[in-house]
């Protein structure tokens, strides 16, 4: 591990980064490096995790598979839950690399790369310090929120980047130097808030909002506001409309059930989804931000008693405003706040850096005691767990991967405890390891029931001649389709978020109830074999449904069932169960 010491001089002002010794010129490669090894690598070593990955994977495959880049789909089904830009980086992804799970990850990866970017951006006007836009950098790097939701299919690393590039652009449009860049700041927050609303929706250009229309209250910056601001606007809106205007032609509804359902209700519903209380997201900063978490309260408390600083309060508003929006509502989601840890970023690298430079070392040592213990806790109840009531079955290197994370987990924070000065960054390196080593690392039982697209490979073959499809599971359901490219699974006894989309009549053929399943499978069968994917219910004791058609060939794992039922014939043997291989 390279040595990376800050010189310890206090620094007269944050604008004279000469007292520091350069910033090694492997400073930015070595981020690169770990941005290919430790968040590219990985990503198509481990399953779909259901229900988002799945549900993101299948959608956007439909996506490219149906041409409408409109209305959005899902299991071929009217899905209005979110807008269509989120789908269309993630099809992008698959039509480039393949329906594969590097293809379906990649643009949460790059997405979360070009927010570091931005950072860096950020930082470098905003302190002219390397080691402070270096820090700020990694940092959000290896918060465990953000690089975690970088090896994730899902649209909040692509929301994150579209509020991130919203605000920079803010401070360019009303902090910068010149004329010309004031203005390509406007006409850049323009295309980020068209960019996020299509993506996420209304939400898009509320935050920006909240954020900068109390700074420029506080810091008399109307004139700016006034006289550029309205070519965002006008940009946002001219850069939206073509897709607003051509979804509702496609789907009429679209516009009343994604406003009220996924607006209104979502944040102002008795019955929201997702409910929790105010205080959510409290405990679920610290846990975001490790291995980093110590270092949360001294930052934020720096920025409260410098908060008449410009660039500090514009910071403090960027993660002060979306996290009480987010605490207010009543629905909520850990990765909700994931935009409020880019100015975290910031905000704990100007405070990290100057306390190394005072050798005021006391946070950082005390961060890395809480990753040594935490590491070396979870170490031990994993070697004590596996002891008393085995997790692991069979899996040598799933179970060495466990222990190499907990290991680098608790020996780096042993290094920044001891060496704080020295190696001040070495929990980033621990917290890179766990990202891309633990989900690989998973037991079966949590392979099985969490990732059913590993166990559905393992039998394309046989799941491939099926005429017709079913599954009693939304997760499994959607990642038999994605894997099968095909869309036409029928649903048992499920309906879940996709209920809106099946109350439409010409959905009325794509679900069935236990009660006519062996009317259904009878009907069906006729007209070829029938692929099942099933997850049995603890209530049912693992017990196989009594509709399985004698002949039907089984295969079981944990949970999980796949029943090939074959075309209908005579056939009076029983079902045959055979025991799945672990899948790999």
């Amino acid at each position: 591990m390279k040595d990376i010491t800050l010189n310890t001089q206090r620094a007269p002002n944050s604008h004279t980064p000469s007292i520091l010794s350069a910033l090694p010129t492997a400073a930015y490669p070595a981020l690169l490096i770990a941005f290919v090894v430790f968040f590219l690598a990985p990503l198509g070593a481990h399953g779909l995790w259901i229900p988002d990955e799945t549900r993101y994977a299948q959608a956007a495959q439909e996506l490219l598979q149906s041409g409408n880049w409109a209305a959005p789909h899902f299991m071929g089904l009217r899905y209005f839950e979110k807008p269509i830009g989120g789908y269309w980086l993630i099809a992008i992804g698959q039509a480039l690399f393949g329906d594969n799970l590097f293809g379906v990850r990649i643009a949460s990866a790059l997405t979360s790369a070009a927010t570091v970017g931005l950072i860096w951006l950020l930082g470098r006007r905003l302190w002219n310090d390397a080691w402070k836009t270096w820090t700020a950098s990694l940092l959000y790097m290896s918060f465990g929120l953000a690089a975690g939701q970088a090896g994730y299919a899902n649209i909040d690393p692509q929301l994150t980047l579209w509020i991130t590039l919203s605000l920079v652009a803010c401070w360019f449009a009303l902090e910068g130097d010149t004329s010309r860049e004031r203005w390509a700041g406007w006409g850049m927050l323009g295309v980020a808030c068209a960019m996020g609303f299509m993506t996420k929706g209304f939400l898009a250009w509320l935050l920006p909002v909240i954020v900068v229309a109390p700074y420029v209250v506080l810091h008399k910056r109307w004139r700016e506001l006034l006289k550029g601001g309205p070519l965002a606007i006008l940009l946002a809106v001219l850069l939206s409309l073509p897709w607003a205007i051509l979804v509702h032609q496609r789907e009429a509804d679209f516009w009343q059930f994604f406003f009220w359902n996924e607006h209104i209700r979502r944040f102002a519903g008795t019955h929201a989804q997702h409910a929790a209380p105010f205080w959510f997201f409290v405990p679920l900063l610290f846990a975001g931000a490790l291995p980093w978490a110590l270092l949360v309260v001294p930052s934020l408390r720096r920025a409260w008693r410098e908060r008449k600083e410009r660039r500090i309060a514009y910071l403090s508003l960027w993660f002060a405003m979306p996290f009480l929006f987010f605490s207010l509502s009543k629905g909520k989601l850990p990765t909700y706040i994931l935009p409020c840890f880019v100015p975290l970023a910031l905000l704990m690298a100007n405070t990290l850096v100057d306390k190394l430079r005072q050798s005021d070392l006391l946070a950082v040592t005390r961060n890395g005691l809480l990753n040594l213990v935490l590491g070396g806790a979870t170490l031990l109840g994993l070697i004590v767990i596996q002891v008393v009531h085995p997790v692991y079955s069979h899996q040598p290197l799933q179970i060495a991967m466990a222990l190499v994370v907990c290991l680098a987990w608790a020996a780096c924070g042993f290094i920044q405890w001891k060496r704080p000065a020295n190696y001040w960054f070495a929990p980033a390196l621990g917290l890179w390891v766990l990202v891309a080593l633990l989900p690989a690392a998973m037991p079966q039982s949590v392979v099985d029931n969490k990732m059913p697209d590993q166990f559905i490979a393992s039998h394309l073959d046989a799941l491939k001649q099926s005429r017709s499809l079913l599954s009693n599971e939304l997760g499994a359901a959607s990642a038999l389709a994605w894997r099968l490219n095909r869309s036409d699974v029928t649903l048992l006894d499920v309906q879940g978020e996709l209920q809106y989309g099946l109350a439409y009549p010409d959905a009325a053929d794509r679900r069935v109830t236990t009660d006519n399943m062996a009317q259904w499978l009878a009907q069906h069968t006729e007209q070829g074999p029938v692929g099942i994917v099933l997850s049995l219910s603890a209530k049912s004791g693992g017990t196989l449904p009594a509709w399985i058609p004698p002949g039907a060939e089984v295969f079981r794992e944990n949970n999980l069932l796949i029943v090939i039922a074959k075309a209908q014939g005579p056939q009076l043997a029983p079902a045959n169960v055979t025991p799945n291989a672990p899948a790999g």
